[in-house]
């Protein structure tokens, strides 16, 4: 497939699966949470501070929902170098491997937080997904400088 431009586009691939991941874990947060707010009898009071609404729900629904958080943060920098390569027209296979490579560690670190959670292997996985992105970016500035 090729843009509009004419550009490969083998990086929108892996940007509308890890997208399409963000949207799993919204559902799985309101499958969990919704309940969770009935059962544990927590105040949808907007005066109420999160902190006071958290500490109603159990962990384990907290933890869907801070994964689904994370996904706004580090793989909206994904996002950006993968659609400037796109652009820049980089179709090596390095980079769509570190492409996918990244996309599927992300979901191992969020299938790990939201079921197990343990801090210095979930922190082990989320550095290495920052090396990942890191050559990614790297990549990006060796093409466009």
């Amino acid at each position: 497939m090729a843009s509009y431009l004419g550009l490969p586009t083998p990086l929108l691939r892996p940007v509308a699966a890890l997208a399409g991941w963000t949207f799993v874990m919204e559902a799985w947060m309101y499958a969990t949470r919704l309940p969770a707010i009935s059962k544990y009898g927590v105040s949808t009071d907007p005066d109420k501070c999160k902190e006071e609404l958290n500490t109603k729900l159990p962990v384990r629904v907290r933890q869907i929902a801070d994964n689904f958080n994370h996904l706004h943060e580090q793989p909206t920098t994904f996002f950006a170098v993968a659609l400037a390569l796109t652009i820049v027209g980089d179709s090596h296979k390095y980079t769509k491997w570190a492409a996918w490579g990244y996309v599927g560690i992300r979901i191992v670190h969020s299938v790990f937080q939201s079921l197990v959670n343990k801090i210095l292997v979930r922190f082990s996985i989320f550095l290495t997904s920052s090396a990942v992105l890191a050559g990614l970016t790297g990549r990006l500035a060796q093409l466009v400088f």
